[in-house]
């Protein structure tokens, strides 16, 4: 996947971290905060215990990506 171009040639563009990350529904809410959600998936408690979240969060947009590309390696 195209991790790095998210960050460096669309910033903060929502539709391109929306194509790279097809499997999360992704906002960014009215205080500044990114959300992704997953889609049409529901985890198991074995997936939640091994570490995976059915929703992220994080303030600055390189920690998302970081939480999103944690959550896709770990699948």
């Amino acid at each position: 996947m195209a991790y790095c171009l998210v960050m460096t040639s669309v910033a903060y563009n929502l539709d391109a971290i929306r194509e790279t990350f097809p499997t999360w529904a992704v906002f960014r809410s009215d205080t500044g905060v990114y959300y992704g959600t997953r889609r049409g998936e529901w985890l198991t408690n074995a997936q939640i215990a091994a570490g995976l979240e059915q929703t992220v969060a994080a303030e600055a947009l390189p920690d998302f990506i970081a939480l999103l590309r944690w959550q896709e390696d770990r699948r």
